[in-house]
C-alpha cells in the first residue's frame, strides 16, 4: 500500500493537515508520516477561538486530539518548524530549523493569514487580528478590562466577536466598508434579517464606512473613520484572508489566490504535490470555475479525499465533489449556510411560526442549489441532505412548505418524475 520509504510530508499543523494526517494512518498508511507545523501548538480547532474569549489555552480546550494520539500512530508532529522552501526537483521541504525532509508525496496545508489592515496606527497596542490560538488569548485577556470595542470587518470573525465583547459588556460597534454584512457569504435578502437581530441585542453598526486611521498615545485610543471618531481601548479587526500560497509560488507550483489544483487536488504543476483546505483553489461542480473555500468542513473533506488517494483507497476515483456547508454563531444568533450560492441566482427568503427563525433558499435555473438559515437547525440538514444527494427541489416545491416537511411528505420534484 506504501509506494517510497520517504513516506507523506504535510506543511502545515492545521485542521487540513490534521485530517490529512489522521485518515491516513486510518486507511492503513504504513510509510513515514510527518506535519511540518508553523505554530508551537498540536492542531487544533479554530471556530472556538472567535466564539468564546478565554485567557487560559486549558479553558478553550481546542486540541483536536491529545499528543499521544500521534506518538501511537507513529506521526512525526514537528510543532514551530515550519517549511521554508521547497526542492521540487530533489522532492524535499527545507524546514526552518534547516533540515531537508524527503517526501515521495507533499501535501500543502498551509492555510491562510489575516488581511493586514492597512491605515496608520495599525501596529499600535491594543490592536490585534485574530487566527491563530495565541490572540485569542491575547484578545480574551483584554477583554477584561476593555470597554470601547471597535471591531472592523463585519465577516464571520468580527461578528462573532462582536457578540462576544458584547456579552463581556463591552460597548461594541463593528465598522465595515461594504453596504452590508457579509457581503460575499450570505444572500442581500436575508442581511437585513441578521443585521437586525445584531442591533437588537446592542451591537451599533457602521456600513459603507472605512477607517481612516487608529490613533493614541502609546496605545490605541480612537479609530478614525470618514464619518466620525469612535473611542476604542481595543480594537480586533477581520477584513478578510489571503491563502498562505507563497512557498508554493517560489518552487514554481503554479498558483491564483491559492494553490491550483485538479479535481483530486493534485498540483496542476507536480502530481506528487497536494494541495487542501484554505490555501487550495479547486474545481468544484457547485462553483463557475475553480473556487477556494474556507470552512472546517472543506478542510476536513479535501484531506481526507487526499489522503485515501495516497494510501491507495479504491472510494477516491472521481473528484472532489462534497457539498460546503459553513456555520457561525453569533451571540444568539446562528447561521447555517448549505450549497454554494451565486450572484445571480434568484433568492427567496421564507419566515416560519416566527421572525427568528428564517430561510433564504437561492434558485439558479429554477432549481435549488443553496440555502441560508437564521436559527433553524432542522431546515438546514434537511438542505444537506437533500443537496448532497442532488434531489432536484424546483421553487414550485418550496412555494408553501420546507425543506423539512418535502423530505418527510416525499414532495419533491425527484419523486414526483
Amino acid at each position: 500500500m506504501t509506494s517510497a520509504a520517504a513516506g507523506v510530508v504535510i506543511v502545515g499543523g492545521g485542521q487540513a493537515g490534521f485530517s490529512v494526517a489522521s485518515t491516513l494512518r486510518a486507511s492503513g498508511y504504513d510509510a513515514p508520516v510527518t506535519v511540518l507545523a508553523a505554530e508551537p501548538h498540536p492542531p487544533y480547532q479554530r471556530p472556538p477561538l472567535s466564539k468564546k474569549a478565554h485567557t487560559e489555552p486549558q479553558d478553550l480546550r481546542v486540541e483536536l486530539v491529545p499528543e499521544s494520539f500521534y506518538r501511537d500512530r507513529d506521526i512525526d508532529l514537528r510543532l514551530g518548524d515550519e517549511a521554508v522552501a521547497l526542492d521540487l526537483a530533489a522532492r524535499t521541504a527545507l524546514t526552518r530549523t534547516g533540515t531537508a525532509v524527503p517526501y515521495d508525496q507533499l501535501v500543502l496545508a498551509t492555510g491562510a493569514r489575516n488581511r493586514p489592515l492597512p491605515v496608520p496606527g495599525a501596529d499600535l497596542p491594543g490592536v490585534h487580528a485574530l487566527r491563530s490560538l495565541d490572540e485569542a488569548l491575547e484578545i480574551g485577556r483584554a477583554l477584561t478590562t476593555a470597554r470601547d470595542v471597535v471591531v472592523v470587518g463585519g465577516g464571520f470573525i468580527g461578528l462573532e466577536l462582536a457578540r462576544v465583547a458584547l456579552s463581556r459588556g463591552a460597548r461594541v460597534t463593528v465598522v465595515e466598508l461594504a453596504q452590508r454584512l457579509l457581503g460575499r457569504a450570505v444572500s442581500a435578502e436575508l442581511e437585513p434579517w441578521l443585521r437586525q437581530r445584531h442591533e437588537r441585542a446592542g451591537l451599533r453598526i457602521l456600513t459603507g464606512t472605512a477607517v481612516r486611521a487608529l490613533e493614541g498615545a502609546g496605545r490605541v485610543e480612537q479609530v478614525v473613520t470618514d464619518h466620525e471618531v469612535l473611542p476604542a481601548d481595543l480594537v480586533v479587526y477581520g477584513i478578510g484572508a489571503v491563502p498562505r500560497d507563497e512557498l508554493a509560488g517560489r518552487a514554481g507550483l503554479a498558483v491564483r489566490d491559492g494553490v491550483l489544483v485538479d479535481g483530486q487536488l493534485r498540483s496542476v504543476t507536480d502530481p506528487r504535490v497536494s494541495a487542501v483546505g484554505d490555501c487550495a483553489r479547486c474545481p468544484h461542480p457547485q462553483a463557475d470555475g475553480p473556487v477556494r473555500l474556507e470552512s472546517v468542513q472543506n478542510a476536513v473533506d479535501q484531506g481526507a479525499l487526499v489522503a485515501r488517494r495516497i494510501a491507495g483507497s479504491a472510494d477516491t476515483a472521481g473528484p472532489y465533489r462534497s457539498l460546503p456547508w459553513f456555520w457561525s454563531d453569533q451571540g444568539d444568533v446562528k447561521l447555517q449556510i448549505a450549497g454554494l450560492r451565486s450572484n445571480g441566482d434568484e433568492v427567496r427568503v421564507v419566515p416560519r411560526d416566527t421572525a427568528e427563525r428564517l430561510a433564504a433558499y437561492a434558485f439558479r435555473d429554477g432549481l435549488l442549489v443553496a440555502v441560508e438559515t437564521l436559527n433553524w437547525p432542522a431546515e438546514h440538514l434537511a438542505a444537506r441532505r437533500m443537496l448532497e444527494r442532488g434531489t432536484p427541489v424546483s421553487a414550485a416545491d418550496l412555494a408553501e412548505t420546507t425543506l423539512g416537511a418535502l423530505a418527510r411528505a416525499g414532495r419533491t420534484a425527484e419523486v414526483r418524475r
